[in-house]
């Protein structure tokens, strides 16, 4: 068996050392479930909720989490008249005990930082020590990593609570909906009919449905901002580098973010300011030193939007599909427009500006996934881990786990073409791929001379063209963040008549991370869009699950 890791060693010492100081207080560590008329009611909850009840004494890290598992036992699998949201892939084994532990430190008056006890789901390409890391395919169910990523030990060292792991696309791949082998595909909580879109499906489906009140996505290409806009939550896409991706399973080191998926702009903040940060692990973290991430919660303001200077443009939607526009397109267009009315109200000033199509097909480049195969390699070379037995004999090397291996195992979700179009990529560095990189670097440089010509302190647009139907929730300008990294952020802007979530989505300089949030809250300070949706309410206080539920559309405020 392989020498424990770093993280994991640190990991277990502090629980050993901290339950040996606590050990009366951890007596009733084998108690039995609190029962559920006693548990918090959890629906809407954010994060910074769940802190004021922990510090007034209203409510345990126990007792969130075992309301959280009871949601995710309910509601994630078929029930009633339901799919079921399949959402997520696993749940930690050691979620109630890690509970209890930080319930025994906060009442001995120990905190490990601002997250002390709040529980939270990550994405299935994070790695963590005590939960496999599948990234969405049913060969790696068991692909068990010895470390942390960056990210999770962050969250972690912050004193929160990794509840489980949230179904993904296969890979990270289609963004517009959450399909993978291990988990199948994901539902909409406000229809579930309809796509969760992609590829943080899982994570936006399982916030939206308070299976947690904060999650961490990746997003290579509108996988968290797509997520979060039809699923009516705040998703955070902050500037390149700002946040590591080491550790993380890649589709494109040169486009993945790690960030936070929350129903807040104010966690969204908080949960941003405990991943920012330099790493050597992860070169392009150097940006990080730009910005103070510890301003990001005391920034934020519902005035910061007085005298900003934001561009606003209309895209012409009829070439979607090559059938036309995407149906509800023009209501979607309808609900952004006021959301930009409730910018300027705010007191921003909305400036029209020329952002084309054209501008972002030929300038915004990004050259494709190029190094995919070539990342995912290096990732499994560079990463200690056990892997399922045989996995690697597949395919050449032997003792070597390569992308190939994987492919090679026959199930994956995704299609053979797909598959077989990255197992021909070359090697990288190799001139397409320095290429493409300079096409990048000369993207970036343009978006940065926009913002600049135009003098903006953000660009706003609809997250998406169209309402989430049954095959699409797709984004319209994930080039913008993904190409160049910006920051972005998707916000709730309101919903249709179909009671489907639509985003609002702001774009900043870059390392202008705190100005963005802050423009973000006081747009949602004065406009309170988000209502969680109906078909995962409340459970009643004998945690039975009602035989019929609301089907689609948001709860109401008195649910």
């Amino acid at each position: 068996m392989p020498v424990p890791s770093r993280a994991r060693r640190r990991s277990a010492a502090l629980l050993a050392a901290t339950a040996l100081c606590l050990a009366p207080a951890l007596a009733p560590a084998s108690a039995s479930p609190t029962p559920h008329d006693e548990l918090p009611r959890v629906v809407g909850l954010s994060v910074s909720d769940e802190l004021d009840m922990l510090a007034a004494g209203t409510t345990t890290s126990v007792e969130l989490v075992q309301a959280y598992l009871d949601r995710i036992a309910a509601y994630d699998d078929a029930y009633a008249d339901q799919p079921g949201l399949h959402s997520v892939v696993t749940v930690s084994p050691t979620a109630l005990e890690n509970a209890r532990l930080l319930d025994a430190e906060r009442a001995a008056g120990i905190s490990r930082g601002p997250l002390h006890g709040v529980p939270v789901l990550v994405k299935d390409n994070y790695a963590t020590y005590d939960m496999p890391t599948s990234v969405g395919s049913v060969a790696l169910a068991d692909y068990q990593t010895l470390e942390d990523s960056t990210a999770v030990e962050r969250l972690r060292d912050a004193g929160a609570i990794v509840l489980g792991k949230t179904n993904m696309a296969e890979f990270a791949w289609h963004g517009t909906f959450t399909l993978s082998s291990v988990r199948g595909r994901t539902a909409n909580p406000y229809d579930q009919d309809l796509s969760a879109s992609g590829s943080s499906g899982g994570t936006g489906a399982a916030i939206a449905a308070s299976f947690a009140a904060a999650g961490l996505g990746t997003d290579s290409c509108g996988s968290i901002i797509g997520p979060s806009a039809h699923q009516s939550l705040v998703g955070y896409r902050p500037t390149m580098g700002l946040t590591s991706v080491a550790g993380i399973v890649p589709l494109s080191l040169r486009q993945d973010v790690s960030g936070p998926m929350t129903t807040t702009v104010e966690d969204a903040a908080l949960l941003g300011s405990v991943l920012a940060g330099e790493d050597l692990a992860d070169p392009q973290t150097e940006i990080a030193a730009e910005q103070d991430p510890s301003t990001f919660v005391p920034g934020l303001s519902d005035t910061a939007l007085e005298g900003k200077r934001i561009g606003y443009f209309h895209w012409d939607y009829s070439e979607s599909t090559p059938e036309g526009p995407r149906p509800g397109t023009e209501e979607v267009t309808g609900i952004v427009d006021r959301a930009v009315a409730d910018l300027a109200a705010e007191g921003a000033q909305i400036v029209e500006v020329p952002f084309t199509r054209e501008f972002v097909r030929e300038q915004l480049a990004s050259g494709g996934w190029i190094d995919m195969r070539a990342s995912v390699d290096a990732f499994f070379a560079s990463t200690k881990a056990e892997w399922p037995e045989g996995l690697a004999e597949l395919t050449a090397p032997a003792d070597e786990l390569t992308f190939s291996d994987v492919v090679a195992d026959g199930r994956s979700s995704l299609e053979p073409e797909t598959l077989d179009s990255w197992l021909a990529l070359e090697d990288v560095p190799n001139p397409a791929y320095d290429a493409a990189v300079a096409a990048q670097e000369a993207g970036k440089d343009a978006m940065d001379a926009f913002f600049e010509q135009h003098d903006l302190d953000a660009l706003a647009m609809p997250t998406s063209e169209a309402p989430a139907n049954e095959d699409w929730a797709g984004t319209t300008f994930c080039d913008v963040g993904a190409n160049t990294g910006v920051p972005s952020i998707s916000l709730p802007a309101g919903f249709t008549a179909a009671g489907l979530p639509v985003g609002l989505e702001l774009a900043a300089p870059r390392s202008t991370d705190a100005t963005l949030l802050a423009m973000a809250y006081d747009y949602e300070q004065a406009t309170q869009h988000r209502l969680a949706p109906a078909s995962t309410p409340e459970l009643p206080r004998n945690g039975t699950i009602p035989k019929e539920v609301v089907a689609t559309g948001p709860a109401r405020e008195d649910s």
